[in-house]
């Protein structure tokens, strides 16, 4: 074995080499005067929303913490405020670094093409990939190193898990309601460009980009990595000499993040491709590496070679589940929701909403054949490192889902600094390919959850010493049904908060195009600020209930009805918000590039009214993509953390 403290020394390398690369985005050219004005009022639009919500989140975590040291250990409640650090540091690295990279991305395609373009913007959304994988082997790391006790590694989890849903719910209704807004009254009443600097809604729907998309795909994809860990540990500190089978995961994600730096460096050879070829490429050749890291670490520390084929398990289902997420929100599906926008909204509306549940067909038959190949060579522990596998290249696949707001706010510096259509096409490339990467990092993201929730389960199952689970055992059904109502309840609750956010955006839109005289024509500026406000504050006030509600529901079933109910709720949520976060994800981002192939000209192209019900569709489509449906994989493994924790208090 070697010495545990190189874990967490890989994880400080790591963040070493996230700042390196921060500083190296910040060297690039950032263009005209006008174009570092527009960036630094998306940058600071964006840092101010974080700030005051990490400054709520932290009166959380604090709380909480307090909690879980009086109820069950102080170290627990330390491993706790280190998860949640961890996941908000993430957070603010990723999100310095994307804010600043879309305006370089910008000049880089004006003096460069797509391949400098292409360059500058996966180098900004490398920090943020390469800083969720550094923060969670540094802490997972640090704390096995000094406490190798499973229960109070528990308490990790659960910090990085509460902060996720916060910051996800939080950063999703901010993002939509002010994608909506901008784009209801500037697109279809307004008849004028997306991105248009008229619109004064437009700068902060580009802050949503960044705090929905960077921050908040950043604290849930970390919360994932963490969690498919922790299960794993859990589950391994039952077994025969137990150290070993801990150990393993840390060293597969340790290995997996040395297999992402590869593939972050191979962009620049394959930069010169196609940007769909090359960050699909980038993702495979750390996916090889990492094949070649986790074949040597099962050969060293295991019996057998039968976890290495669970490992490639995993992650082949991660890209298969990559794949068909990609087929569905950028292939033929897109192109039927467009033909059906020839005939208005309302069947826009149906075709998508049809795309989105066929969508969850292929995902969920993968995850199950990937679920049998682990439980036949490992067992439960299996199952759980299947997830590891997934998750272990978290740093290539982050990189390539925080490219996307990073391209997306590239087109709006563009569009609101007048650099023609030549650099707008490139910008709108790389946009689109951002909705299909965004969309496979959160297939990647729920189909790990779906396997990480069942390891966690097991862990609660067998920490609460429950035998089996009975479902004829009234009270185990009774959960069984909670469970499955809870992910219908979080949808409700996000989704109505962003029309409620989404109705005072577009009335403050609708006031300044009234009341400003001149903005129309683009003689006077739009007042963006009050709409950076409106949407923060709703942002801010509305996430607190969903997140609440994902703590407390677990709670009190368990002590309201018993362990056994528990048992029963847990299950229930995992079926339901797996399908329903598949479902959401995918069929959001069917919707939007629908519209997308729209306005590259096909079927009349902008201005007309099929692209008018394409447009209503997107906007369907937005808050199932990147509130709701994201925030379904948080949950399930948010409620299943909580019980494992609490559960020998049971």
């Amino acid at each position: 074995m070697v010495p545990d403290y190189i874990i967490p020394l890989l994880g400080l390398l790591g963040l070493g080499f996230a700042v390196w690369t921060y500083f190296w985005v910040r060297r690039q050219d950032a263009g005209s005067e006008l174009m570092r004005e527009i960036a630094d009022q998306i940058h600071l639009g964006a840092m101010v929303f974080l700030r005051r919500e990490y400054s709520i989140i932290a009166i959380f975590a604090l709380t909480v913490a307090v909690i879980l040291g009086i109820l069950l250990s102080p170290g627990t409640a330390a491993a706790y405020l280190v998860g949640a650090f961890c996941s908000l540091s993430a957070g603010y690295l990723g999100m310095e670094a994307a804010t600043r990279a879309s305006v370089r991305s910008t000049q880089a395609a004006r003096t460069g093409g797509t391949p400098a373009a292409l360059s500058v913007a996966f180098r900004g959304g490398s920090v943020m990939g390469i800083a969720v994988a550094s923060l969670g082997v540094l802490g997972l790391g640090l704390v096995y190193w000094k406490t190798r006790n499973p229960l109070i590694i528990n308490g990790f989890a659960m910090g990085a898990s509460s902060v996720a849903l916060f910051a996800r719910v939080g950063g999703g209704i901010y993002t939509k309601s002010a994608d909506v807004g901008a784009d209801l009254v500037g697109k279809v009443e307004e008849n004028i460009p997306e991105d248009d600097p008229r619109n004064p809604g437009v700068i902060a729907d580009n802050v949503g980009d960044n705090v929905g998309d960077t921050a908040g795909m950043g604290a849930d994809l970390f919360e994932s990595y963490v969690g498919s860990v922790v299960a794993t540990m859990a589950l391994g500190a039952a077994m025969p000499d137990p150290l070993r089978w801990m150990f393993l995961p840390l060293a597969l994600v340790a290995s997996g993040l040395i297999a992402s730096f590869l593939g972050i460096f191979s962009i620049d050879v394959l930069k010169r491709l196609d940007p769909q070829s090359a960050l699909r490429y980038a993702t495979y050749v750390s996916g090889a590496f990492f094949i070649l890291f986790a074949y040597g670490l099962v050969r060293w520390l295991m019996p057998d070679l039968g976890l290495f084929w669970v490992v490639v398990a995993g992650l082949l289902t991660g890209v298969l589940i990559g794949l068909e997420s990609e087929y569905f929100t950028s292939g033929p599906p897109i192109r039927t929701v467009a033909y059906s926008s020839q005939s208005g909204a309302a069947p826009t509306i149906i075709t998508g909403l049809s795309v989105g549940f066929a969508s969850t067909v292929l995902p969920i038959v993968t995850i199950v054949a990937c679920m049998a190949i682990a439980y036949h060579f490992g067992g439960l522990y299996g199952i759980a490192i299947a997830a590891v596998g997934m998750l272990s290249t978290i740093g290539i696949v982050m990189s390539t889902d925080s490219y996307g707001p990073i391209a997306d706010n590239a087109g709006g510096i563009a569009e609101m600094s007048g650099l023609g259509h030549e650099v707008r096409r490139i910008t709108d490339r790389l946009d689109a390919l951002g909705n299909t990467t965004a969309a496979i990092g959160k297939g990647f993201a729920i189909g790990s959850a779906a396997l990480t929730a069942l390891g966690l389960f097991s862990a609660y199952q067998q920490t609460a010493h429950l035998s089996a689970i009975d479902l004829t055992n009234v009270r185990t059904v009774m959960g069984l049904l909670l469970g499955a109502l809870m992910p219908f309840i979080i949808a409700a609750l996000t989704l109505s908060a962003v029309g409620r956010a989404a109705k005072h955006m577009v009335e403050e839109i609708r006031r300044q195009f009234r009341e400003i005289p001149g903005l129309r024509e683009g003689k006077a500026k739009p007042d963006t600020a009050s709409c950076i406000d409106i949407v923060t504050k709703a942002a801010l006030k509305e996430m607190i209930v969903p997140g609440l509600l994902a703590v407390l529901a677990p709670l009190a079933v368990g002590f309201g009805l018993g362990p056994e109910a528990l048992g029963g709720f847990l299950p229930g949520a995992l079926s339901c918000g797996v399908a329903l976060g598949i479902m959401m994800t995918n069929g959001g981002a069917t919707w939007d590039n629908a519209k997308k192939w729209i306005e590259e000209g096909n079927l009349g192209g902008k201005g007309t009214p099929t692209h008018a019900a394409a447009v209503v569709g997107d906007t369907v489509g937005d808050p199932f993509k990147d509130t709701t449906g994201p925030a379904m994989n948080i949950l399930i493994k948010l409620m299943a953390i909580v019980a494992l924790v609490f559960a020998p208090l049971m």
